[in-house]
């Protein structure tokens, strides 16, 4: 299940139907690293025994996977493997070699062992909620996001993403939750991360503790921000909201219910699975536009 969240406003067309978005992905399809090549991106089925199709249409949504795989080369094994070939080299020139020819000696032990690196491959989920023009990247890397809009403007030709901002900061919403006085879908969680203002490299984290406690508060009251805090929306969605309003270790309750769906038929499970998170997302979604004062663009 997705973990992590970061969104982005879409400004720009979307294809309407998901066979039109699945032939537009093609444009970027995941391709395997060369003999020569470090790395490869595309885009991939997003969900196993589910098709060729490169996107997924369920619950008013659309579900697309970039893999992002690369060769795992060591440095110390190519560090090793130099040594070597400059020991080679003096031997047969009686010389050590100059700092270009070095170079081009770990450029030699580089395409050489290049080819035989072990595989690695990862993974970035992603699904557009049509109704709101919204795009959720599974994941809390601003770069690895970066990389999924990257990808779909090569394969769409084009795409207006912006990241999601309200006209209210996060952490008002955060500081009103964490001293009671938040909206009543939300609920406060046992994690929390403050930072001094006047020095945002000092940071205190609260980890499984009772945020509620008296001497905790005080230190928002003294004046610490909260940057980071453990909710609970709707009673059934757990999570960490930041600054930035990413969405971290997110965890669905009672979605044990689901089990008995698993050796049934497991795409049954996914899609049953993914219907109940996507519409919890547009939930929190709608609560924190409605209590942050709207989009903020």
């Amino acid at each position: 299940m997705i973990k992590n969240l970061r969104f982005y406003r879409i400004h720009s067309d979307w294809p309407e139907t998901e066979d039109e978005l699945s032939a537009q992905l093609e444009n970027a399809a995941f391709k395997p690293c060369s003999a020569f090549s470090e790395r490869s991106m595309g885009f991939e089925p997003p969900v196993e025994n589910a098709g060729d199709l490169l996107a997924r249409r369920l619950a008013g949504a659309d579900l697309l996977q970039l893999r992002l795989q690369s060769r795992v080369l060591p440095q110390a094994a190519v560090k090793e493997a130099l040594v070597e070939r400059v020991a080679s080299f003096t031997g047969r020139t009686g010389r050590e070699p100059s700092r270009k020819e070095k170079r081009e000696l770990k450029e030699e032990v580089y395409g050489e062992l290049l080819p035989k690196a072990l595989l690695k491959s990862d993974r970035i989920a992603a699904f557009y909620i049509r109704s709101d023009k919204m795009l959720a990247v599974a994941t809390p890397s601003a770069t690895n996001a970066e990389r999924m809009l990257d990808s779909l403007r090569s394969a769409l030709g084009s795409l207006q993403a912006v990241p999601l901002e309200y006209k209210q900061p996060g952490h008002t919403l955060m500081t009103n939750i964490f001293l009671g006085s938040g909206p009543d879908q939300f609920a406060l969680g046992r994690e929390c991360r403050m930072k001094d203002l006047s020095d945002t490299k000092s940071t205190v984290n609260w980890l499984d503790m009772d945020l509620a406690d008296s001497s905790i508060r005080a230190h928002v009251k003294a004046g610490l921000s909260i940057d980071r805090l453990g909710i609970a929306f709707d009673s059934l969605l757990r999570c960490t909201l930041d600054q930035e309003l990413v969405v971290r270790k997110i965890r669905l309750e009672g979605i044990e219910e689901l089990d008995d769906l698993d050796d049934e038929d497991p795409l049954a499970r996914h899609d049953a699975e993914f219907t109940l998170f996507c519409g919890l997302t547009t939930r929190l979604l709608g609560a924190l536009k409605k209590n942050l004062g709207g989009y903020a663009h």
